[in-house]
């Protein structure tokens, strides 16, 4: 045993429960009784009544890094992570320049993130219209899974699929046992939609239908159904699909869905005109619908939260909505925002961690991450659970102050993170570790 960290909450798969948490070698060697004693000399972390959830695992980030690290880089996207409690992420595909859809440019985004991470960071792989060849490379070299569009991304280097080339990838897809991780809307839907422009929310989230996302899931279910590919949905918005997700599933299709904090925590009718922050593709829908997804994650229909972490420069979000660029900035605040509203709705932080920490991290196949029991990783998010603080966005780790959450009062403030039994934040601020450690440790994760 070479640390012992003992709280009178520990969130475990069995429960919540006083406990002490013995590590060794950087993994959880056993969960034990609250007043276990350590042998002699036997570092002791007292926690008293703070909670001790594993440590969030985030499938969702646009790092950018390299080619667009003025919007976002590793060393910043993880120290923001690593404040709010992550432990693990995923990078996105996109947005980065190479984006990473062939080997060589996946080796060009590790050697960037090589020794700038202050937590652990796997990659998802890139399908696009002619890259099928470097699917199953990408596979053998480690990525997570593959990211595709139903339609346009919004960056000219990494188009959509149309429905052919959806039914090639999901086929290669299908051969390699990977998964399909999919931004579902129908480029069609959007097209017949009414784009007026300017500040008013409305006319954006008219622009957004929720028909869209409903008729590229459908499709993206359909063949998954003929070709036996795993999928994901990503950051579904609209509660309108959660009926045809529920019945894929119960057909056996192998089907899975993800949301975001914007959009239990946030309504469309709370949105100031010109608030560009808050614009993001698909759109925080109206507050019946954000009741109607706390449902489905309630129902088990969606399985993860995650942040999709979309930065950008502070121009870029202009007040025009059809002009500023589409991503909500809250890797640093997704555990205090879902908690916030969770606790309102009577949800435990043992469904929290469910949420943020075991489904993700079993969606990327991190059998090492998101749960406290022996064997795991000892990585941890301990919280204040009571404790409220207000956003103030340049305050905020990322590289831009930018937020969707900036002036919020938010519940849960995480006290320190730890990774691998280290810890790598003390009341938001990172550490650097011993005297003659003054690296980020965090570890770039193959499949």
């Amino acid at each position: 045993m070479e640390l012992l960290l003992r709280s009178t909450r520990v969130v475990t798969p069995e429960g919540v429960r006083a406990a002490a948490v013995a590590v060794t070698g950087g993994r959880i060697a056993a969960v034990l009784p609250h007043g276990t004693e350590p042998p002699p000399g036997t570092p002791v972390e007292e926690l008293g009544d703070d909670v001790i959830l594993p440590g969030l695992v985030d499938t969702h980030v646009h790092v950018n890094d390299p080619g667009r690290a003025e919007w976002e880089g590793f060393a910043t996207a993880t120290r923001a992570a690593a404040a709010g409690g992550v432990t693990t992420l995923v990078d996105m595909p996109l947005n980065s320049i190479p984006p990473t859809t062939t080997v060589p440019h996946l080796r060009a985004k590790q050697a960037v993130a090589r020794g700038r991470a202050h937590i652990d960071v796997g990659f998802w792989g890139g399908a696009l219209p002619g890259n099928l060849d470097d699917l199953r490379p990408l596979h053998d070299a480690g990525v997570l899974g593959f990211k595709a569009f139903l339609s346009p991304s919004g960056v000219d280097e990494f188009p959509h699929l149309d429905r052919h080339d959806l039914d090639a990838v999901a086929t290669r897809i299908a051969e390699l046992d990977a998964l399909l991780i999919v931004h579902a809307e129908d480029p069609d839907r959007l097209a017949g939609a009414p784009q007026r422009g300017g500040p008013r929310y409305a006319d954006f989230l008219a622009s957004r239908p929720r028909a869209a996302e409903h008729e590229a899931i459908a499709a993206l279910v359909d063949v998954a159904r003929r070709r036996g590919t795993r999928v994901h949905v990503l950051h579904l918005s609209s509660a309108d699909a959660l009926p045809l997700i529920a019945a894929a599933r119960a057909e056996g299709v192998r089907i899975t869905a993800e949301t975001c904090p914007h959009f239990l925590t946030l309504a469309a009718e709370e949105v100031p005109d010109g608030a560009t922050e808050f614009k993001c593709c698909p759109p925080i829908r109206e507050a019946a619908n954000r009741d109607a997804l706390w449902a489905g994650l309630a129902d088990g229909v969606v399985d993860c939260v995650v942040s999709d972490h979309s930065p950008c420069t502070a121009d870029l979000k202009v007040p025009d909505f059809a002009e500023a660029w589409g991503g909500i900035s809250s890797l640093q605040l997704g555990l205090s925002a879902v908690w916030t509203e969770a606790r309102r709705r009577g949800r435990t932080l043992a469904d929290v961690a469910r949420w943020m920490s075991t489904a993700p991290a079993a969606l990327a196949g991190l059998s090492a991450k998101g749960a406290v029991e022996g064997g795991r990783d000892a990585d941890f998010a301990v919280l204040a659970p009571d404790e409220t603080f207000t956003v103030d966005a340049a305050a905020l780790h990322h590289r831009n102050p930018v937020t969707a959450y900036a002036g919020r009062t938010l519940t849960g403030v995480v006290r320190s993170t730890w990774l691998r039994g280290r810890k790598v934040t003390d009341h938001g601020t990172p550490l650097t570790g011993p005297p003659a450690l003054t690296a980020p440790t965090g570890r770039l994760l193959e499949r």
